[in-house]
């Protein structure tokens, strides 16, 4: 019986007839079927696209021409339909062939998988590790008990006076000591900045990304969106590159090459530029609105709202099926420290190693703008829409340093609320609209890179608009009903 059934193994029609096809060009001897090798050419493995063009120069030009073939007769990557082929004959094989038990008992484990997975059970859990991983974590131990220790305990009172001391005293230019230790200088900006306020809020948030990798709740939590993802044009393969965006958005559009369609990949580029703050920025805001416990659900409830709305309105806009998903489900586990500790300095690492240099290079442009005058002019310009938005001119500049970082707009905010220039409306409506703000610069590259320049720049061109548009119905809404956060 189950050799009757390995006899109907295969793949559907279209498939079977460029496999054959390539498979009657493969001539050389390869150690494996040539049905392997012709497969893998269809995925486009680059090892073995190479390999036969080495060993088959006369005839690869036909080979890729059947595999361009290929590719045009399915709406999807052929390595996604081999795969969903795959998976529908492994099923069938396990169905036709694994009996369970009569009495068969579900372990913890396995109970506890499917509650992860159940949309009704787990959004209580999903919540409550959102609250005490996110908000207590790292919004209050990270963005405030060690933000508040670095910078004033730390930076504050003894670093910055040190620095500027002997700064002032070895170069007696002022012009190269404002570059080092002046308003925007390196130390007392760009490295204040760097490690006082966004240092502890990215080592816990790294660190408590890493339980929830290492525990196997990732794929769970794929799983779990799937459903509500499929409405804003995307599959529940998509969380993967969304939740690295809260750790770095630029690496996280770079991750979207794994989704399977364009159309996938646009979307979500956009919503990873618009409405994911990366884990400095969304740290830091944390900790802006820490004691604001309505604020905070304002600021969550307006961010989510947006990334729904902008995700349906986009997957209306632009044509294409609804994706496809499936994802090998991991088993649970206790999460082993050791692992903990290795992903969370491997990231540490990587954010000194890339985004420290990123910090002081900010701040050179920040102070050639200043010397210029062309800093000034931004500043100016970007006022206009700040005070249209209920803010203080001030503010203009937090979302100027938004535009080099976006974790470097935010901790302006906190230099303005630590100076008592913010209401809590107004801090809400500022957390807000910077976090719709514009990319960084390095996000704003990589979406050029990746998507287009005309699509990265008409990107950008929307989100401006788009934020400080959300800002202003936000506070007007906040005015007009009276409402004090």
């Amino acid at each position: 019986m189950l050799k009757d059934f390995a006899k109907k193994i295969g793949y559907n029609e279209p498939l079977e007839i460029y496999i054959a096809r390539i498979e009657a060009l493969l001539f050389a001897d390869y150690k494996i079927t040539r049905r392997a090798i012709a497969l893998l050419l269809l995925q486009e493995d680059a090892g073995m696209l190479e390999y036969v063009r080495q060993r088959q120069r006369d005839s690869f030009g036909k080979i890729q021409e059947l595999i361009e073939e290929a590719k045009g007769s399915y709406p999807y990557p052929l390595s996604y339909i081999i795969s969903l082929c795959r998976q529908k004959e492994a099923g069938a094989l396990v169905k036709y062939s694994l009996f369970a038990e009569a009495g068969h008992k579900q372990g913890l484990q396995e109970k506890l998988s499917k509650i992860l997975m159940n949309p009704f059970a787990a959004a209580p859990i999903m919540l409550a590790l959102l609250y005490y991983g996110l908000y207590k974590f790292v919004g209050v131990l990270g963005a405030g008990v060690l933000v508040n220790f670095l910078e004033d305990r730390v930076f504050i009172s003894h670093i910055n006076p040190f620095m500027t001391y002997l700064v002032q005293k070895a170069i007696p230019f002022v012009l190269i000591q404002d570059l080092l230790v002046g308003e925007y200088g390196i130390i007392t900006l760009g490295l204040r900045y760097a490690i006082a306020i966004i240092l502890p809020i990215v080592a816990t948030f790294f660190f408590v990304f890493a339980i929830a990798e290492d525990t196997g709740y990732l794929p769970r939590l794929a799983m779990l969106v799937d459903r509500l993802f499929k409405r804003i044009g995307l599959s529940g393969r998509a969380v993967i590159p969304l939740v690295l965006g809260l750790g770095c958005d630029t690496m996280a559009t770079m991750v979207t090459r794994t989704l399977p369609t364009k159309r996938e990949r646009i979307i979500a580029t956009l919503l990873l530029a618009l409405a994911i703050p990366c884990s400095a920025q969304m740290g830091v805001i944390l900790g802006l609105l820490h004691g604001h416990a309505l604020g905070t659900v304002a600021w969550l409830s307006v961010i989510i709202s947006v990334f729904l709305l902008v995700g349906f309105l986009a997957s209306r806009i632009m044509p294409g099926e609804l994706p496809s998903f499936y994802m090998e489900i991991p088993p649970l586990r206790l999460p082993q420290f050791s692992n903990i500790l290795r992903k969370t300095w491997t990231r540490l690492s990587w954010y000194f190693k890339e985004v420290l240099p990123l910090f002081i290079f900010a701040s050179v442009l920040i102070w050639a703008g200043a010397i210029t005058g062309i800093f000034s002019l931004l500043v100016r310009i970007l006022e206009y829409p700040v005070s249209w938005i209920g803010l203080p001119d001030k503010a203009a500049v937090a979302f100027l340093f938004g535009f080099f970082r976006r974790d470097y707009g935010a901790a302006g905010l906190y230099d303005l609320k630590k100076a008592g220039l913010l209401s809590g409306n107004q801090l809400v409506v500022a957390c807000i609209t910077l976090t719709l703000f514009l990319p960084c610069i390095a996000q704003l590259l990589m979406n050029i890179k990746e998507r287009g320049m005309r699509m990265g720049i008409a990107m950008s061109v929307f989100i401006l608009l788009f934020s400080f548009s959300i800002g202003f119905l936000v506070n007007l809404v906040l005015t007009v009903s009276g409402v004090t956060l």
